[in-house]
């Protein structure tokens, strides 16, 4: 990896609930429109992506419900912390992502939050939700593939 592609800052703020609830079909980058404080917020990791969700308006993608804490040492101007943010992303992207979640049942998520060469970028998923007996079956292939890795282990000793 070279220098520049280096991610900087935090660790990811992750959506771990989004992968339970919802079956990922496809995930893009945007960029996150933020003001001054909302980047030191970020860069402390302080966000909360669980009841985020996207939508296009007016040919432009927002983020809606992204719960991102004031920060305690702004003096000035603090937003609200749950206001609509924008989403930078390239017309022709925007427009896939429109043409792909108008399917029956898809939706467009929020899943990682994290900074790439200084600036704060946002994993959109386009996801369909899942029934409740999808989450135990996930839930039991998952538990399956933990214990085959744990035999394979064992065994190669």
């Amino acid at each position: 990896m070279a220098k520049k592609d280096q991610p900087s800052g935090p660790a990811t703020i992750q959506n771990r609930k989004a992968r339970h609830d919802y079956e990922i079909l496809d995930t893009v980058e945007a960029g996150l429109v933020l003001v001054g404080s909302e980047v030191k917020s970020l860069f402390a990791g302080k966000a909360n992506l669980t009841d985020a969700y996207c939508k296009i308006d007016g040919g432009e993608l927002w983020v809606v419900n992204l719960d991102i804490t004031t920060y305690d040492k702004a003096t000035t101007y603090a937003p609200d912390p749950r206001r609509t943010r924008k989403l930078l992303m390239h017309r022709q992207e925007i427009d896939l992502l429109h043409r792909k979640s108008q399917e029956k049942g898809l939706t467009m998520i929020p899943l990682k939050i994290y900074f790439k060469n200084g600036r704060a970028k946002i994993e959109v998923g386009l996801a369909r939700g899942r029934k409740q007996y999808d989450k135990r079956d996930a839930l039991a292939k998952k538990d399956q593939k933990r214990e085959m890795d744990r035999l394979r282990s064992r065994q190669d000793f």
